[in-house]
């Protein structure tokens, strides 16, 4: 399979440009996204209350965010394992990881938020940051490998 990947250079010129574009959402996250943690998480932000926040305005904001990783996230897969059953998994995966996190995130925010600030942390990174891609490439590269 990696053979196959190297040999085909259109492939990897899509997956550098996918690549390209994850990087691009991290890097003007401050200008595309409305997200008061993240500046707020650069702090000493144990010390320090959390900052008001608009919190139909931040749920869309991280979901769109988790939206547009994801669709990218999902035609990495694709350029990768070129496998229809993948793809539909990964989109499974995403939707299902999306609500849990979504939802845990706000629960959270909204019930205990001064109190598990780390919580808050690591579920956020798990919505902004392509975090699933780096665990499904390995999972569905052994999975494949198996069979």
């Amino acid at each position: 399979m990696l053979k196959n990947l190297l040999q085909n250079k259109t492939t990897v010129f899509y997956i550098l440009i996918l690549l390209a574009l994850l990087v691009a959402i991290r890097a003007f996250e401050n200008t595309l996204f409305y997200d008061p943690l993240l500046t707020y998480f650069k702090r000493n932000y144990m010390q320090t209350p959390l900052p008001k926040l608009n919190v139909i305005r931040l749920f869309f904001s991280l979901g769109f965010r988790f939206y547009l990783n994801s669709i990218i996230s999902i035609g990495i897969l694709k350029l990768i394992f070129n496998d229809t059953k993948v793809v539909k998994f990964s989109i499974f995966l995403y939707s299902v990881f999306g609500i849990i996190l979504m939802v845990t995130f706000f629960f959270i925010l909204l019930k205990f938020g001064e109190t598990n600030k780390m919580n808050l942390f690591y579920i956020r990174r798990f919505i902004i940051q392509p975090v699933l891609l780096i665990l499904f490439i390995p999972a569905f590269y052994y999975q494949k490998k198996n069979k």
